[in-house]
């Protein structure tokens, strides 16, 4: 196992040298877009919409000449006029409070985003590294909490308890013909903030962004939903701004007739397209993963996409401790939190615990704890949900009392690993300098949410890693969806997680560094999605996208593959403009 992932990373650095670019254009000349707009209707769609930069010639065809100021800008001068503003902003806000300055920031991104998505993606790709924690993770749980009162123009769509027996005639009031992902949410447990309602909706507006950043999913594309079954948070019944429906949660057999119809009027409409379920609370997250995970193509982030990363990372911290990687069988793992995320951490740890055991044939021990506010979870605890109880563990002398006696007392590890996965940042279990101060230097750290790297003293530097999903949720649904799976397998998962996990270096290793630079996103996306594309075709699941069959995904290389998903990843860049009316 450890010699294959080492192959594979050479692979990956020889791939990163030898592949195309998956981050720049694909064309210099694109392809005319037929519209059948004119003037300000033009002006008013920020798909349409290029601002100063429309030529005369398009000004004169589409109706637009007095509609303008008269200098034609290029596509790169309004791209600096943009980012000069943006850093004005960053300057002129300095000092104020935190969520002042993240807000600001938000809103003027929002802004372009709502005129010119061209611009806007352009900018996003570009700057991902410092626009990332704007546009989701912090700020997004920020924009969730205030959304009513934030509130300019839907985006998206928003499918209630009230309307029950017309989401399939809804559904088609999307005006895009094709759809390729959707994120849904039902906002119940919007990151670590709780139940926000319909104010969840920020978090698929978000995941969607990155998807078109990270994985080059055309915007027009894309699906945001929220599926409001009401809010049992009281201080939201009671705001008067408050948009979503004014009634307590639906539950059991009522809400899942909500998401049922929902699923099939999508499936209905778009048969393709890829679903990713987002910040279900945990009863439903397993719930609907079962229930709809071999009937449509679709995963749970939170579940299955969290599980990847810490995969990724709990195998990275393996290597950084100088072991093999099969030592990885004998590591303790322990959990704070029962909710979807730790136990689908679990789930993914215990899969491939047992596929390095079933290569060897040695027998297995339990190697997972899992504690809640009320410690360990033990067998003789009441009313567990079926996911969690089959990692509760029995009585014995060597039981854990707590998480401070579990994982940092009773540890001989030489690196011990914390992640603090948790979002957003205020919601973090702890920081990194509380872990490099308690723990010792020689540990190693994940968050959820960005953290500044830390200073050790004699030169040496504590790294923050971000384990953040963003490094593995666009692969998995671009590798999907190019692979035309019919299905998001678990060995589709784990393809991804080892791909993730081979990214980086022995060198960066052995520093504590386990993730990559969130500026290569694409590049990693490209590779996670080539090796999630591959798994499709080994295990049958592939039928193929556009004009490429499964016999043809089958017959390409790894490098081939690699190079399939970059050369279909869209890039921003004007098209000219055609009206055929």
């Amino acid at each position: 196992m450890w010699r294959s992932v080492a192959r594979r990373s050479s692979q990956v650095r020889r791939l990163l040298s030898t592949s195309a670019p998956p981050a720049g254009p694909l064309a210099t000349v694109p392809a005319p877009c037929i519209v059948q707009k004119r003037g300000n209707d033009i002006l008013n769609d920020p798909w349409y919409n290029k601002d100063t930069a429309f030529p005369l010639t398009e000004r004169d065809r589409l109706g637009l000449r007095g509609l303008l100021p008269p200098r034609v800008m290029s596509f790169e001068q309004q791209y600096e006029r943009f980012i000069n503003s943006y850093r004005s902003l960053e300057k002129n806000t300095r000092g104020e409070p935190d969520s002042i300055v993240a807000l600001a920031k938000w809103r003027i991104l929002n802004r372009l985003h709502d005129r010119n998505e061209t611009l806007y993606f352009r900018v996003l790709i570009d700057n991902i590294k410092d626009l990332a924690p704007v546009i989701y993770t912090p700020t997004v749980g920020l924009v969730c909490e205030n959304y009513s009162g934030l509130f300019r123009r839907p985006r998206g769509m928003y499918f209630t308890a009230k309307d029950k027996g017309e989401m399939m005639s809804m559904i088609y009031n999307w005006p895009q013909e094709k759809v390729d992902m959707i994120v849904v949410t039902d906002g119940s447990r919007i990151l670590g903030l709780g139940d926000l309602g319909v104010q969840g909706i920020g978090i698929p507006i978000g995941k969607l962004d990155l998807y078109v950043a990270a994985a080059g999913i055309n915007p027009q594309k894309v699906l945001p939903v929220i599926i409001d079954v009401g809010t049992n948070n009281e201080k939201l019944l009671e705001d008067n701004l408050y948009l979503g429906l004014r009634q307590p949660r639906l539950e059991g057999e009522e809400y899942m007739a909500v998401v049922d119809e929902f699923m099939e009027a999508v499936h209905a409409r778009w048969p393709q397209a890829v679903v990713q379920f987002e910040d279900f609370q945990m009863k439903w997250a397993f719930e609907t993963l079962e229930r709809y995970r071999n009937r449509f193509c679709m995963f749970n982030d939170d579940v299955q996409g969290t599980a990847g990363v810490a995969l990724a990372g709990l195998l990275g911290a393996v290597r950084a401790q100088g072991r093999p990687l099969h030592d990885f069988t004998s590591q303790k793992i322990v959990v704070a939190g029962a909710g979807s995320a730790g136990i689908g951490v679990l789930s993914m740890a215990k899969q491939e615990m047992s596929r390095m055991l079933a290569k060897t044939g040695e027998e297995g021990h339990n190697q997972f704890w899992v504690l809640d506010k009320n410690g360990l979870i033990t067998k003789d605890r009441k009313d567990l949900d079926p996911a969690v109880a089959n990692f509760a563990r029995g009585h014995g002398p060597n039981e854990i009392p707590d998480l401070h006696e579990g994982a940092m007392k009773e540890s001989d590890s030489p690196r011990p690993a914390i992640f603090a996965m948790s979002n957003p940042t205020t919601k973090a279990e702890c920081t990194p300098e509380d872990v490099f101060k308690h723990v010792g230097e020689n540990a190693i750290f994940a968050s959820g949410s960005p953290f500044s790297n830390v200073s050790l003293g004699n030169g040496k530097t504590g790294y923050a890693n971000q384990a953040n999903n963003m490094y593995l949720f666009p692969g998995i649904g671009l590798g999907a969806l190019l692979s035309g799976a019919r299905h998001i397998s678990d060995d589709m998962l784990q393809a991804g997680a080892e791909c993730l996990a081979s990214y980086i270096t022995d060198d960066e290793i052995q520093k504590g560094i386990l993730f990559p630079e969130v500026s290569s996103i694409r590049h990693i996306t490209a590779r996670v999605g080539a090796a999630v594309v591959r798994a499709a075709v080994a295990e049958d699941l592939a039928e193929g996208c556009r004009t490429v069959g499964p016999k043809e995904l089958g017959s390409m290389s790894e490098s081939q593959t690699v190079e399939y998903v970059a050369r279909n990843m869209w890039y921003p860049i004007y098209s000219p403009l055609v009206n055929n009316k």
